[in-house]
């Protein structure tokens, strides 16, 4: 586990590297993170796996950073401070700890963890993963969609045969 050189903060984004695509998180205190993850009840979709951008719905968790990053790396990302200006500290944890347990839709597109903690932070919710994706910079991650994707079909082909 890696982080920036400071130590986050109330409110600070936490980005999260995971295999093919990054996670989002909003640092509220205590060593504690409230993000958008997939329910339990989503098949082979726990936080940091790439299942979970197939599950089309979320619910908002309050859980250690360490535990949500496991063996990742991080940084802390604030990424939109020059275009935005992020809302009181206060009203950002508020908002989010009024949010925990919530069940929400999801979608890659349009409601994903990014989206979902900018909305908190700068009351604007923004994904530059799907930008970058639009603009053709994200091959990664459809490639390890469509690598997973296979490897499950060969997989369940095996077992059919």
């Amino acid at each position: 586990m890696t982080s920036a050189l400071r130590e986050p903060q109330p409110g600070d984004l936490i980005e999260i590297f995971r295999l093919g695509y990054e996670h989002w998180a909003i640092y509220v205190g205590d060593g504690f993170v409230i993000h958008l993850a997939p329910p339990s009840e989503c098949p082979g979709a726990g936080f940091s796996s790439i299942f979970s951008v197939l599950c089309n719905r979320a619910v908002v968790k309050r859980e250690p950073l360490e535990d949500v990053v496991g063996g990742c790396h991080y940084q802390i990302n604030n990424l939109l401070d020059n275009k935005y200006i992020p809302l009181p500290v206060e009203v950002i944890l508020n908002a989010a700890k009024e949010r925990i347990g919530e069940e929400m839709p999801y979608n890659i597109v349009s409601k994903n963890c990014e989206h979902f903690v900018t909305d908190l932070r700068y009351g604007v919710p923004k994904c530059r993963q799907i930008t970058t994706f639009a603009t053709g910079g994200c091959v990664a991650l459809v490639m390890g969609l469509l690598a997973v994707l296979g490897y499950s079909v060969l997989g369940k082909r095996r077992q059919n045969q």
